[in-house]
């Protein structure tokens, strides 16, 4: 798809980047993307992807707005409490960029509906708060070649990485946080997150999609980017593939 003379002035501070250009804005433009999940990590994911101008966007969630959600879920308003937060975030995303595709999906995506989503997609950001979502939405990624941008943010702490099983050094999220049926996890409710925090990490999470999309840059694949609020330090370690994990050794060998 050719950029029309609108897209080519909303877009101008993009092209005018060498790295990305008209041909790097124009594979944005062409691209499709799952968010899954519309709260504190989703919001500013969706609405950076969308104002950058992402052709189609999915947003799932199958949650309510509530008001203790609006100190950090900035794709939100007081009047849209009670509301579907994927009906709320479309709402948002729309306004801001009315030329593209934006639809609600409005449950928490499980086995079929989560495969045929990924399928239906060039590539996830993974904005949840649960390791089972996190896992699920790593194994259907993994099975259908999709890359995956995935983040997290607790208290003043937050993490990012992206995973691509098409490439052979990539891990996948199982291979970095083994699934365990008694695995511990806090969430937002329990342990509390300060506010900017989600933006932070939910930023990085929107720049690394655009990355793979406009395909600039070395995205996060192999590495795990730690960010500490309190300190304002930023860590990065390396992430090796695990040859005998059980989600993307699988997935490899069956390739082979």
């Amino acid at each position: 798809m050719d950029l029309t003379d609108d897209q080519l002035l909303r877009y101008s501070r993009h092209i005018l980047l060498p790295d990305v250009g008209v041909a790097g804005q124009a594979r944005i433009a062409n691209a499709t993307v799952l968010v899954v999940g519309a709260g504190g990590l989703g919001c500013p994911v969706a609405l950076y992807l969308g104002a950058a101008g992402v052709g189609r966007l999915l947003l799932a969630d199958g949650d309510t707005v509530d008001l203790t959600n609006l100190q950090r879920q900035i794709g939100h308003a007081t009047s849209a409490i009670g509301e579907n937060k994927a009906d709320s975030l479309v709402r948002a995303v729309l306004a801001i960029n009315p030329e593209i595709q934006v639809r609600p999906v409005r449950e928490a995506l499980a086995n079929h509906a989560l495969h045929h989503a990924v399928a239906a997609v060039d590539l996830v950001v993974d904005a949840s708060d649960n390791f089972s979502t996190r896992h699920a939405v790593n194994r259907a990624c993994v099975l259908l070649g999709k890359p995956l941008i995935s983040g997290a943010a607790i208290g003043f702490s937050g993490q990012l990485s992206v995973f691509d099983s098409r490439r052979a050094e990539s891990p996948c999220y199982h291979c970095l946080f083994p699934e365990f049926v008694s695995e511990p996890e806090m969430r937002c409710a329990e342990a509390g997150v300060f506010s900017p925090l989600v933006g932070v990490i939910g930023s990085m999470q929107a720049m690394e999609a655009l990355k793979c999309l406009a395909q600039v840059g070395s995205p996060l694949i192999g590495r795990l980017l730690l960010w500490d609020g309190l300190l304002a330090e930023a860590r990065i370690m390396k992430v090796p593939r695990d040859p005998s994990c059980p989600v993307c050794g699988q997935a490899v060998s069956q390739a082979g």
